[in-house]
């Protein structure tokens, strides 16, 4: 399948007159839902919040640029460059978590089902669980990712040559994975069973946790900033290609000795990407503005958007998988109900 331009008689089945349009008004770097309202958080000071009936209201969570953001469906959590961590409620009630003792940039967080929380300022990540009392604990370098493992209160960190694996709750020494470079983002596969990072690098790097044996998941042509599981954690799509790229996870040794399978290719670059809770189909966005649908077992594609110019920064199914919403990095977003 080729670029999309005006006029082309593509036989691949369109749903763009189907979308919500929603015009944000402001530069987008993520969407999360709260039930069924979309949450688009803004590159500054505000999150916007568009209804599946397209009303559209804003709630202020910073005093400044909004530098992390992560959400378990219940709420979303965000990090600024005025040091504080703010929590907003499904409710739209706004709360601050934690503000740094030296006013640092909060970089990263990460939630944890049972409600625990993770975020980090400089080479500092911080854990509070329930009502136990914050934890820390100093990286070799600045802190690039932070993820929770599914299982147990164990924190994966980020940095310069490797992941630090933390029980903030246990005396025992943290380990250490090590691999030369840059991490900046970090994720656990849903069994527990790897962790992956991606890196500064066109690469992800990936670690088989029951033995730490190296899984070099390469062959990018620009840097991985986008990561997504698919349903009951089968495959890891990816964005950093002209294609979908999709590792598969399905045996014991995960993707090594293995191809990814390479989706919908396009004259564009993937910039995001969001897997379906439940279902083998996945949404892609790319760095011309295309939005598409995108069927994991044969690659069958559905366009959702066509190609507007501007890089899809934001990808989000609702928790019931009826709802997808996007928005492109000026904030021309949609929302489409399935």
């Amino acid at each position: 399948m080729k670029e999309f331009d005006s006029g082309e008689s593509a036989s691949i089945v369109s749903v763009t007159d189907r979308v919500r349009p929603l015009p944000l008004g402001m530069a987008v770097s993520s969407v999360h839902f709260l039930g069924d309202n979309a949450h688009f958080v803004g590159a500054e000071e505000k999150i916007a919040v568009a209804s599946p009936a397209g009303e559209i209201s804003s709630i202020d969570v910073h005093f400044g640029a909004i530098l992390c953001t992560a959400s378990d469906g219940a709420r979303i959590v965000t990090g600024g460059d005025d040091g504080k961590l703010v929590e907003l409620s499904g409710k739209g009630g706004t709360s601050v978590l934690a503000t740094d003792a030296k006013r640092r940039w909060i970089d990263c967080v990460a939630l944890h089902p049972d409600g625990a929380f993770a975020w980090s300022a400089g080479k500092t990540a911080f854990v509070r669980s329930g009502k136990a009392e914050e934890k820390s604990f100093d990286a070799p370098s600045t802190v690039g990712g932070l993820a929770f493992a599914p299982k147990g209160l164990r924190l994966a960190i980020a940095h310069y040559n490797g992941v630090t694996l933390w029980f903030p709750n246990m005396a025992a020494k943290p380990e250490f994975l090590e691999w030369a470079g840059s991490h900046l983002g970090v994720t656990f596969s849903p069994d527990n069973k790897f962790l992956v990072t991606a890196m500064h690098e066109p690469a992800l790097h990936g670690w088989r946790l029951a033995d730490n044996r190296h899984m070099r998941m390469s062959g990018y042509p620009g840097r991985v900033r986008s990561m997504s599981w698919s349903a009951g954690g089968k495959g890891l799509a990816t964005s950093g290609a002209d294609t979908v790229i999709v590792w598969p996870f399905t045996s014991k040794d995960g993707p090594m000795g293995k191809e990814p399978a390479m989706l919908a290719p396009l004259q564009a670059r993937v910039s995001a990407v969001a897997c379906h809770p439940k279902q083998d189909i996945m949404a892609a966005g790319y760095s011309d503005g295309t939005v598409l649908m995108i069927r994991l077992d044969d690659g069958a594609e559905i366009l959702v958007r066509r190609n507007k110019g501007t890089p899809v920064a934001a990808l989000a199914w609702n928790a019931k998988g009826t709802l997808l919403a996007f928005a492109d990095e000026e904030g021309d977003a949609g929302l489409l109900e399935l």
